[in-house]
């Protein structure tokens, strides 16, 4: 092997094992919890869950969290907590019938109903 064949071949390795480093890192925080997770239910008790989070800036968050049939929206800084809107009624909403025709006719039976 030429000298210069060795010097791509070390770039290689080193590029990924830096890779394999940052992911390793990653999996790891993602374990102890930090960054954002989605939604958060522990236990046999759904009770409480949080369905939604925003981030505004670096240092607020808008939490949706809901409790039984109610969900609450929470504004969360660096000075505390503040609660935004509470009680909204959580709408369960029933999928519609899926219709299981071909597309081609779904497009025929529009048209006639258009037409008239």
């Amino acid at each position: 092997m030429e000298l210069e064949t060795v010097s791509y071949l070390k770039f290689v390795f080193a590029l990924l094992f830096v890779l394999g480093l940052i992911g390793g890192f990653a999996i790891i925080a993602k374990r102890a919890g930090l960054g954002n997770r989605g939604p958060i239910v522990r236990g046999k008790s759904k009770r409480l869950s949080i369905v939604e989070t925003m981030s505004l800036d670096p240092k607020r968050r808008v939490v949706l969290i809901r409790r039984d049939d109610a969900e609450f929206l929470v504004l969360l800084g660096t000075n505390g907590e503040q609660i935004i809107e509470s009680g909204l009624e959580t709408e369960i909403v029933e999928a519609p019938a899926k219709d299981t025709r071909p597309a081609f006719i779904r497009a025929l039976e529009q048209s006639k109903q258009a037409a008239g």
